[in-house]
């Protein structure tokens, strides 16, 4: 189930996206959990399964333009390759209306290009 980030998750939600290639360093993570907690364009979800956390993913919403960009999205990996990234894709769908459009930056391109795909 794709929750909302709250601050009670941070040591969790900072984790997982340590995983990513550009959070590896513990400031610009910091930074990152930051940008997610005060812009609100930036909202960060979280893939809860039973009462386990296993992934991550973070957008930019651009009401205006009703466009969603996938800037981060992360399994924990010990539960990759299990379809749970597929499923937090999927599971935007149910937070955002079908006129928004999914996009994604370059971290996230071949991971989003796939779910389309299968």
């Amino acid at each position: 189930m794709l929750i909302r980030y709250k601050k009670r998750l941070e040591k969790i939600a900072m984790g997982l996206l340590s995983f990513m290639p550009d959070e590896k360093e513990v400031k610009r993570l910091q930074d990152t959990i930051k940008e997610y907690e005060t812009n609100d364009q930036w909202q960060l979800f979280l893939w809860k399964e039973e009462d386990d956390v296993l992934g991550a993913i973070g957008l930019i919403v651009k009401e205006d333009n009703k466009s969603i960009l996938v800037q981060h999205i992360t399994v924990d990996p010990s539960h990759r390759n299990m379809g749970i990234g597929k499923k937090m894709v999927h599971a935007l769908e149910g937070f955002f209306d079908e006129s928004y459009s999914i996009h994604a930056n370059e971290q996230t391109e071949r991971f989003l290009e796939k779910c389309k795909t299968s």
